[in-house]
């Protein structure tokens, strides 16, 4: 009886201490799932903000670089997005004339469905304005570029406008490249060439270039002209004017992310509601 009695003693108490670690189990996974809806909110009230400010940036740069008449470079990537719904919005308001030249695939279907005049570089080799975004954009207004794989055709737009102009969110903006933008500077290579232009970087510069890999298909990122990317995650600043020069020399390198010299303003979208304007430094 004795043996039984503390039996059942042992079993109530065992009763006790499994129903507390219940509770402290509850509770940590109440504690552990209100983090978890905290950190979502906050992530999206981020996004919403970042989103917020590349319309700003986009209206900004639409409103003050577009004229009647014009033919004008579409861009390429999600801040473009906003550019496209705002020049759209501008021509039927404004009757305007506007011939749009896309630097993607991407961009050549934003032009059809808002419904405007789609031109190419064949009928129109000389453009009056471009507009497009940036990974990254330090004080000289140097870019990285190419984040969406359409680096070759944007850099080819932005080279035939008479004006280059940027539009990005504050999470773009750097001092120095390679402060955000962590993922390097993407570099298009003809495909048999990839493993030696990868070499040739890594040898002469340092860091490692490595091939963009996709993720709703096996195998690599292709671009719209059918080439491989190489993201080459540099190890310190350079003098990218000469290092562009260099890497474009590698036989197989069809062209650099790198936008040097190139833009003659970028618009930032700020965290508080305002639009900054960076201009390139005097020398």
């Amino acid at each position: 009886m004795k043996l039984q009695g503390w039996v059942s003693f042992g079993t109530l108490a065992a009763g006790v201490l499994s129903s507390a670690s219940l509770r402290l189990v509850a509770l940590s996974s109440s504690s552990s799932s209100s983090q978890k809806h905290v950190c979502l909110f906050s992530r999206s009230v981020a996004n919403n903000m970042a989103e917020e400010a590349k319309k700003l940036a986009a209206y900004a740069a639409v409103d003050n670089h577009v004229q009647n008449n014009q033919v004008v470079g579409v861009g390429s990537g999600s801040t473009i997005v906003y550019a496209v719904d705002r020049l759209a919005e501008r021509v039927r308001q404004e009757k305007l004339n506007i011939v749009c030249v896309p630097t993607s695939f991407q961009a050549r279907q934003l032009i059809l469905q808002h419904g405007l005049a789609l031109s190419d570089l064949d009928r129109h080799p000389e453009l009056d304005v471009a507009i497009d975004g940036a990974d990254e954009v330090d004080a000289d207004l140097t870019l990285i570029k190419g984040g969406g794989g359409c680096l070759t055709q944007e850099k080819i737009v932005a080279g035939c406008a008479k004006h280059f102009v940027v539009v990005a969110d504050y999470r773009k903006d750097s001092k120095a490249l390679g402060q955000q933008w962590k993922k390097g500077v993407p570099i298009e290579v003809i495909p048999m060439a990839y493993v030696p232009v990868s070499r040739t970087i890594a040898k002469r510069f340092g860091g490692e270039a490595n091939l963009r890999m996709a993720v709703s298909k096996a195998g690599p990122v292709v671009t719209d002209n059918s080439n491989f990317i190489l993201d080459w995650k540099f190890e310190d600043a350079k003098n990218w004017k000469e290092v562009n020069t260099a890497i474009k020399m590698i036989p197989g390198v069809v062209e650099t992310g790198l936008f040097v010299g190139m833009a003659e303003r970028a618009y930032f979208g700020m965290e508080d509601g305002s639009v900054q304007v960076r201009d390139p430094p005097v020398n």
